[in-house]
């Protein structure tokens, strides 16, 4: 008897970024399938204005469930996780950003990734800044939609930093090798239903920013290969649903969670290095900042008032 083909449940967050999620929607109404079969679970996360789609964009492959709260990153894909297990008792499920747009074989590829390792939990795509969305803009106009904004994960320990392998660089082939990863990105990242069985959901704690960092750890800890595949290839409008980089949301998220992160897991000598971190964002950091290490320490996790 032959085996069933497995399924990928796709899950994708809106919040706010109605544009966007219909240009990614569309991107993905042109993929190409290869020895798996694929839906798409869209979690509206309590948008202002509720999301509709277009006739178009509607099909057997495609369901809209609604949260009237945001609950975060981390809140929507749990739930577009839990309801892909439930009503579709998925084998596969692709974390996607809302704000991408993807090339047609990225998905094949992917999965082509994970069933060439039977070690590997998770393999992420080669993603790059969307033409135009450059974090600097002194690139070659033949360069756009060339930028890297991640080709695989480094985690500092020391120095309490995750980033991203080639941001800012131009592709010219420099990261074209399949590799491990240190963490796998959220924007775009493609698992086994054994790791959620394995490993539990996203950590809540988070809400938004590290949640993949940390699930990555997570899934490192229990044996499993995460992978960089640069053959699937991303695009990435970066930030979209919280108000772009370097805003006070993007800001104090990554403040505190860094340090809910890097404190959990790091050794003796990276908790030092977190308190004097603390230390200098009480001492000198602004209120973003400040009010980020003083919920750290009270405990307020998950969604809170930035400023």
């Amino acid at each position: 008897m032959s085996k069933p083909t497995p399924l990928i449940s796709i899950v994708i967050v809106n919040y706010n970024t109605a544009q966007e999620t219909k240009d990614c929607l569309e991107s993905l109404s042109k993929i190409k399938v290869k020895n798996f079969d694929y839906n798409i679970v869209i979690v509206d996360n309590g948008s202002k204005v509720e999301l509709k789609l277009p006739q178009k964009l509607i099909n057997k492959h495609t369901e809209l469930i609604r949260t009237e709260a945001n609950i975060g990153f981390t809140g929507g894909n749990n739930l577009g996780i839990a309801h892909a297990v439930k009503s579709y008792n998925s084998d596969y499920f692709l974390l996607l950003n809302s704000d991408t747009t993807v090339k047609p074989n990225f998905l094949i590829k992917l999965f082509t990734c994970l069933q060439e390792d039977n070690q590997a939990g998770i393999a992420s795509s080669k993603i790059y800044f969307y033409p135009g969305n450059e974090f600097h803009k002194n690139y070659a106009k033949k360069h756009e939609g060339k930028v890297l904004w991640y080709a695989g994960g480094s985690i500092d320990w020391l120095n309490l930093a995750a980033f991203h392998r080639g941001v800012d660089e131009v592709d010219r082939g420099q990261f074209d090798q399949q590799l491990t990863s240190d963490f796998a990105t959220g924007c775009s990242m493609l698992l086994r239903r054994e790791v959620i069985e394995d490993v539990g959901i996203l950590d809540k704690k988070y809400f938004l920013y590290l949640e993949d960092v940390d699930f990555s750890v997570r899934t490192k800890n229990l044996g499993y290969k995460l992978l960089f595949c640069p053959e699937s290839i991303v695009w990435h409008k970066n930030a979209g649903s919280s108000e772009g980089a370097g805003s006070q949301i993007q800001q104090y998220y990554q403040t505190r969670n860094r340090l809910l992160f890097f404190i959990k897991y790091g050794s003796l000598k990276t908790k030092l290095t977190g308190l004097r971190l603390m230390f200098n964002f009480l001492t000198k950091g602004n209120t973003v900042e400040r009010k980020a290490v003083y919920d750290y320490l009270m405990g307020q996790f998950g969604k809170q008032p930035v400023i």
